[in-house]
């Protein structure tokens, strides 16, 4: 049974997660010397062998999927998963995102930063696109489902740019069966300039029958 993480454990978590995207965004955005290039080298290296010793963590197949009990209010959504990749607290790959219930649309503020960046200035495609998979598995909390992405289309209409405040705006539309049709738009908060629209296929699954299946597979390991 996975063990349930104690409120100390939580916070610590997440400063330790906060610490590792901020090390991450500095290491990307400065000239270092090889001196401290190795020196940091060293002391990460005598920290992963500190953590390695620990027990082996696996996310609770309980936790996943059941959107429906957050009953998402308007205004701030709290957390739901720490360790989700992009709008988790103590997730080291996170994108430190604010993340609203604004009317039927879930709308993720976000400022991208160095270790985001591909072109010169601008933001990695494939980091808009996670930010666009992530927050559309918050309108699952919006439309009462639990579904995985089945398709996922990006279209860039401008440069993304770094440093700058953006809002990532999704919601659900049409529903067809098992499918549910989601959009959404990125757009720069000051200037309102849209630099990217999403558009996915999300497909439902019985929750219960989803995470018997992922017990099974932990059990197996």
């Amino acid at each position: 049974m996975t063990p349930i993480d104690s409120d100390e454990v939580l916070a610590g978590r997440a400063r330790f997660g906060q610490a590792i995207r901020d090390l991450g965004h500095s290491f990307a955005g400065h000239h270092s010397d090889p001196a401290l290039l190795n020196e940091a080298a060293q002391t990460l290296e005598d920290l992963i062998a500190r953590f390695d010793v620990g027990e082996i963590r696996r996310r609770d197949p309980s936790t996943f999927g059941d959107h429906r009990r957050y009953n998402y209010e308007q205004g701030p959504v709290g957390e739901t998963y720490p360790d989700r990749p992009v709008s988790g607290n103590a997730s080291p790959w996170g994108l430190d995102t604010e993340i609203h219930r604004e009317g039927d649309d879930i709308v993720a503020y976000v400022t991208l930063r160095a270790a985001h960046e591909g072109a010169p200035g601008r933001s990695h495609g494939g980091v808009v696109s996670a930010l666009f998979d992530d927050i559309f598995g918050f309108v699952q909390g919006v439309v009462g489902i639990t579904a995985f992405t089945g398709q996922l289309t990006i279209t860039y209409r401008a440069g993304t740019p770094l440093h700058t405040r953006l809002a990532c705006r999704v919601r659900a539309g049409e529903q067809n069966g098992r499918k549910v049709i989601m959009t959404g738009e990125l757009t720069v908060v000051e200037t309102g300039q849209l630099v990217a629209e999403a558009h996915s296929v999300f497909i439902t699954v019985d929750r219960e029958v989803l995470v018997n299946s992922m017990r099974d597979t932990q059990s197996d390991t």
